[in-house]
């Protein structure tokens, strides 16, 4: 027993110091040797390493577009549908709708945003607005290549960790309190693994396909066209509103109004009664 348990803290002592050595190694070189899958993430993280080699920095760019159309506001509905029947259809290639909004009434407008291979944003930005006018247009980028070489490196470490923890797994003089440490740390380091996977595929896909946001609103004129008409429209309710707020009004102070005029009414027979009283003395005395 304790021989096992020396041992296993040997075992983990000289496998923190090869995880250090590698983390520093692994910074250098960023090669990922895991196993599943072998072909992508090492590929992905080898990309990263050699431009990072000849240039620094490897330009592994996430691209983000958006464009602004301007078309007649009984088109949109329909360039909208056309929109994402062509991204469903693949006939750009590989493409997938993200999300898309909808507005009817007087001001009318649409967006789709897709995920698009680069080579189809163009195609997809000219269907989108054949026979329209482009209004705007902006292009963003993020630089990932930090990002996919840390993630990269963190997977080699992880990987060389786990072969060491397979390793020690096969000694045959571990204890029962051995295994249990040893099988909870291996699952711990396979959950990293996965995780460092999922996002490697993420970063791919920022990567290899681009975001793209298709924005459709009506013209500016027609746009202040169908403000005038709806001004229009609102006078019978702003006369209303103003109507009633009105009534409320006078209904408030009437209570008010007849108070004053009970009391100006009393003020001005009392003064009617001595200017009566003040006559009839003065002509007594007379």
């Amino acid at each position: 027993m304790h021989k096992g348990l020396m041992a296993f803290a040997g075992a983990l002592l000289a496998l923190g110091l090869g995880a250090c050595s590698d983390g520093g190694q692994a910074s250098r070189e960023a090669v990922v040797h895991d196993a599943a899958p072998p072909a992508k993430g090492a590929g992905f993280a080898a990309q990263a390493t050699a431009a990072d080699d000849d240039h620094g920095l490897s330009a592994m760019l996430a691209y983000e577009h958006h464009a602004g159309i301007q078309l007649p506001a009984g088109e949109i509905p329909a360039r909208l549908e056309q929109v994402q029947a062509a991204c469903a259809d693949a006939r750009f290639g590989a493409c997938v709708v993200l999300a898309v909004n909808q507005q009817g009434g007087e001001r009318p407008s649409a967006s789709a945003t897709l995920r698009i291979v680069p080579e189809g944003v163009e195609p997809m930005i000219a269907l989108a607005g054949d026979g329209a006018r482009l209004g705007s247009r902006s292009t963003h980028a993020e630089d990932l290549a930090v990002a996919v070489r840390d993630n990269a490196a963190t997977r080699d470490r992880l990987a060389r960790e786990m072969e060491r923890l397979q390793q020690f797994q096969q000694r045959p003089d571990l204890s029962v309190s051995d295994m249990i440490s040893l099988s909870e740390r291996i699952a711990a380091v396979e959950a990293q693994l996965e995780s460092a996977a999922r996002q490697d595929a993420q970063y791919r896909r920022r990567i290899d396909t681009q975001r793209l946001t298709l924005s459709f609103q009506p013209p500016t004129g027609e746009a202040g066209r169908s403000e005038i008409g709806q001004a229009l429209r609102d006078v019978a309710g702003i006369f209303s509103t103003g109507a009633a707020w009105t009534i409320r009004t006078m209904a408030f102070l009437a209570p008010l109004v007849l108070v004053l005029a009970v009391a100006v009414a009393l003020i001005r027979l009392v003064r009617r009664r001595r200017r009566t009283r003040a006559q009839g003395a003065g002509a007594g005395v007379r």
